[in-house]
């Protein structure tokens, strides 16, 4: 790791632009910046899950591995023409996801966000997942991006989905089930 900030504020972004990870400057509102810093939303997102006392310790577990890849998303973001995000990566959301909605009964339904606290604010990240998705498929519209990046995001939406419905089931509280009303 090269050198680390003993100083917070650096002046260098008063003028509207930020610095990427290779030293050039963009506008702090480029599609790049959108899209690195809604998974940085994201990530943080995660870690008020991992905040959780009520959290079973397998998400826990995958949300752990899934904030270190979201740090490792954002670094890949923020110096262009860079790939972190594998497919082995985007393979372990797959394995994750089938592991865990395995135990779960399948959908009849629309599911409503809520529940439990922990389950409410998984459906929030999973929220700001897909708002995280569509801001690299603008990026992707005017700048080369690695592909698996936008599979990750896309899987980790349907995980964060499942660990959703995984942690109602587990606090024994019902899915909030959509009624059509008219």
């Amino acid at each position: 790791m090269g050198h680390r900030l003993s100083k917070i504020y650096t002046r260098t972004g008063d003028d509207g632009t930020t610095g990427l990870g290779t030293g050039g400057r963009v506008p702090k509102d480029s599609p790049r910046v959108e899209a690195y810093g809604a998974v940085d939303e994201l990530n943080s997102l995660i870690g008020l899950m991992l905040a959780s006392d009520d959290l079973p310790t397998d998400i826990g577990d995958s949300l752990t591995r899934i904030q270190h890849q979201l740090f490792d998303l954002g670094g890949e973001l923020s110096m262009p023409e860079t790939q972190i995000i594998t497919a082995a990566a985007v393979g372990g959301l797959e394995d994750t996801l089938d592991e865990f909605n395995a135990e779960l009964p399948p959908l009849k339904d629309f599911v409503l966000p809520g529940g439990t606290h922990e389950a409410a604010v998984s459906h929030v990240a999973r929220t700001v997942c897909r708002r995280a998705e569509r801001r690299l498929c603008a990026l992707a519209r005017e700048e080369s991006i690695n592909e698996q990046s936008v599979k990750y995001l896309n899987r980790l939406s349907d995980l964060l989905f499942v660990f959703a419905r995984v942690l109602n089931r587990h606090a024994g509280r019902p899915e909030p089930l959509w009624k059509h009303r008219q």
